[in-house]
């Protein structure tokens, strides 16, 4: 059967102390690197353990690995992932979770229908027992009506839809509305997710494509008290205003 072409990768991994599982995520998205000119860029934000190793010990020409000399964080690694990525579409990914076998190709065609630039998967979340964790966020759905976007908006104020970084794929050219980060945000998926909706150029893909881990160093599923909440919808109101002001720009 004939394969089509596609187009190359970058898949963005920020590194920090994730010997235990980072050779694990590295093994399920390597066979899906099909394509020469496919990368797999790795910064690590200055790891105290063997992570480093780890990665170093695989012999695949195209995996890039870049050392932050002191600790920035995940959010400020992630902007500088994609800010070095060289590939037309790109993947980000945790380092502590599994790509589902073809996810790949899944989502590259996904966002390739019409003229989408950013493509959110569902997941499966499960903990270090392999136990699946109940989430309290409604799952993605494919809506294609007019009012998408801007429920995604209220969704996204409202904290009930999961946009997270490990399940998002996009075209480079959300680089100009994204990049740089403000400075403020507390999430750097939320601000890639709030910036596609207001630009009306995302897509969800319905199907699960990854297993995300949910462990104590994770920080996706903590619990915020209520003033924490409170500013964190301040935070999402900068944050459209700062993606409308970015939407203009030519």
């Amino acid at each position: 059967m004939f394969k089509a072409v596609r187009k190359p990768v970058s898949v963005c991994i920020a590194l920090f102390n994730g010997e235990k599982y980072i050779e694990e995520q590295i093994n399920s998205i390597l066979p899906q690197l099909d394509n020469d000119a496919d990368e797999l860029i790795i910064i690590d934000d200055f790891s105290t353990d063997n992570s480093i190793k780890k990665v170093m010990s695989y012999n695949y020409p195209n995996i890039y690995l870049y050392k932050n000399e002191e600790n920035l964080g995940y959010i400020k690694t992630f902007e500088k992932l994609i800010g070095i990525a060289k590939n037309e579409i790109l993947f980000l990914s945790d380092q502590d979770d599994i790509w589902v076998e073809g996810r790949l190709i899944n989502m590259y065609e996904k966002l390739n229908e019409k003229d989408n630039l950013l493509v959110c998967s569902n997941f499966f979340a499960f903990n270090n027992q392999g136990e699946e964790v109940i989430r309290s966020k409604t799952k993605l759905t494919h809506r294609n009506n007019g009012e998408t976007y801007t429920k995604n908006i209220i969704d996204i104020f409202k904290g009930n839809i999961p946009y997270f970084g490990c399940t998002m794929a996009f075209n480079s050219k959300l680089k100009r509305y994204i990049l740089p980060f403000p400075s403020y945000i507390s999430a750097h998926d939320l601000w890639i997710a709030m910036v596609a909706n207001v630009i009306k150029k995302i897509v969800h893909l319905e199907e699960v494509t990854l297993y995300h881990r949910i462990h104590d160093k994770n920080t996706s599923f903590i619990q915020r008290k209520l003033h924490e909440k409170l500013f964190t919808r301040f935070l999402f109101l900068k944050m459209w205003i700062d993606a409308y002001k970015r939407s203009k720009i030519e």
